[in-house]
C-alpha cells in the first residue's frame, strides 16, 4: 500500500471510528426496590420459574428476557413528555410491547406492605445519573382488576426529589405517603437531567388489610447475588439505544437475546436532546420528611455527575476526530512531497 493510500485509510478510519463513538449516548438503568416494582419482584422470583400466579402470567405474556432486563423499563428520549408518550393501559410497560406483561390488570400482583406517613424509598440504580424522581399514588377507589390509566393516579406526585444520594447502589430518599387503605399502586418516574431518558415503575402496595378477594403474595426485591447472576442473561447495554420504533417509540437497547425468550431491548423516542449536566455536585437538600438521604456518591464513591456521558460528549469526540484527521492530512502531504 502506498504512503498516500495509507494516509487516506488512516484519515477515513479515524473519522468514522470517532463519529461512531459520538453517536452513542450514555444510558442509565434502574428500578424501584422499596416498595418493590412489579418487574423487580418477578425477576427476584426467577424469570425461568416464577412462583406467583401474576408473575407466571407476566412471563407468559412477555417472555423471560423482559425480566432479565428488569432495570430497563424506559423511554430513551422522553424529555418529560410522559403522558403524551405512554397511553392509558400501558403505564407499567412505558408503552413498550416488550414489557406488556407488566400491564396485566389483576389484583394478585406481589405487593409490599406500606403505611401512611414517613417512608424511606429505595431505587436500585445500576447506572447512576443525575435526575429527578416523581412518585404518584392511585386515587381512592382504585380497581387493580382494570387497566391502569393516568386518571387512576392522583393529579400531583406526593413526592418529588432531585439528585438523591446513593447508599450501597440504591438511591435513597424519604417522603410522606398519603393516607390510604387497601390495595394501591405507587407509580414512579425517574427523569434524567443529563439526558432525555426516563424510567418508569409500578409498585403494588397494600395499606392495612388487602381489600382483594385473596391476600396478595409478598413482593421481594432481587438480592445483589441475583442481580449478579442474571447479568449474563441481560440484553441491556448501558452504552446507548438502537433504532426507534416510530409506531410505539420503542427501540432496542441491547445487542440481542441471551438466555431467554423475547430478544428485544428497551425503549427509545425522538424527543430533543437535553442540556448538558453540570459537573458540580448537587447542593445539599434541606432537612425534612421529603428530603433525599444524606449521600452524594454511589457505593463505589463515584459522584453521580461523573457517570456516563452528557450532551457535550459528541462535540468532544467530533473535535478529536477533526484533530486526528488534520494530523493524517499533514502526514499525507509530507508523503506526497517525498514522492515528488
Amino acid at each position: 500500500m502506498t504512503s498516500r493510500r495509507s494516509a487516506a485509510v488512516v484519515t477515513a478510519g479515524t473519522v468514522l471510528a470517532l463519529s461512531g463513538l459520538s453517536a452513542a449516548p450514555a444510558s442509565a438503568h434502574g428500578s424501584m426496590t422499596d416498595p418493590v416494582s412489579r418487574v423487580s419482584a418477578c425477576y427476584a422470583e426467577g424469570p425461568e420459574s416464577p412462583k406467583s400466579a401474576a408473575c407466571k402470567a407476566a412471563v407468559a405474556a412477555s417472555g423471560t428476557q423482559a425480566f432479565y432486563d428488569w432495570n430497563a423499563v424506559n423511554i430513551a428520549n422522553a424529555a418529560g413528555q410522559h403522558r403524551q408518550l405512554i397511553p392509558d393501559g400501558k403505564l407499567c410497560s412505558a408503552g413498550n410491547d416488550k414489557y406488556r406483561g407488566l400491564d396485566l390488570a389483576r389484583a394478585d400482583w406481589p405487593a409490599s406492605r406500606l403505611t401512611s406517613g414517613s417512608h424511606t424509598f429505595h431505587y436500585k440504580g445500576t447506572a447512576p445519573h443525575r435526575g429527578s424522581f416523581e412518585l404518584y399514588v392511585t386515587k381512592d377507589g382504585y380497581d387493580p382488576s382494570k387497566p391502569l390509566t393516568w386518571s387512576d393516579l392522583e393529579a400531583k406526585p406526593f413526592l418529588t426529589v432531585t439528585d438523591p444520594g446513593m447508599q450501597n447502589g440504591d438511591y435513597v430518599f424519604r417522603g410522606t405517603v398519603p393516607k390510604k387503605s387497601g390495595r394501591h399502586l405507587i407509580y414512579s418516574i425517574w427523569q434524567r437531567s443529563d439526558s432525555p431518558e426516563a424510567f418508569y415503575t409500578c409498585s403494588d402496595v397494600v395499606f392495612g388489610q388487602d381489600s382483594g378477594s385473596s391476600p396478595a403474595p409478598s413482593a421481594s426485591a432481587p438480592t445483589e447475588q441475583q442481580i449478579e447472576d442474571g447479568a449474563d442473561h441481560s440484553s441491556v447495554e448501558h452504552g446507548g439505544h438502537g433504532d426507534d420504533d416510530p409506531a410505539t417509540g420503542a427501540g432496542d437497547t441491547g445487542a440481542g437475546s441471551k438466555g431467554g425468550e423475547g430478544g428485544e431491548g428497551g425503549e427509545g423516542t425522538t424527543a430533543p436532546s437535553a442540556a448538558p449536566a453540570s459537573s458540580s455536585p448537587a447542593p445539599a437538600a434541606p432537612a425534612g420528611p421529603n428530603a433525599p438521604a444524606p449521600a452524594g456518591t454511589s457505593g463505589s464513591g463515584v459522584e453521580l455527575a461523573e457517570t456516563g456521558g452528557d450532551s457535550s460528549t459528541p462535540y468532544l469526540a467530533i473535535g478529536g476526530a477533526a484533530v486526528l484527521a488534520v494530523g493524517a492530512a499533514v502526514l499525507f502531504g509530507a508523503a506526497r512531497r517525498r514522492r515528488a
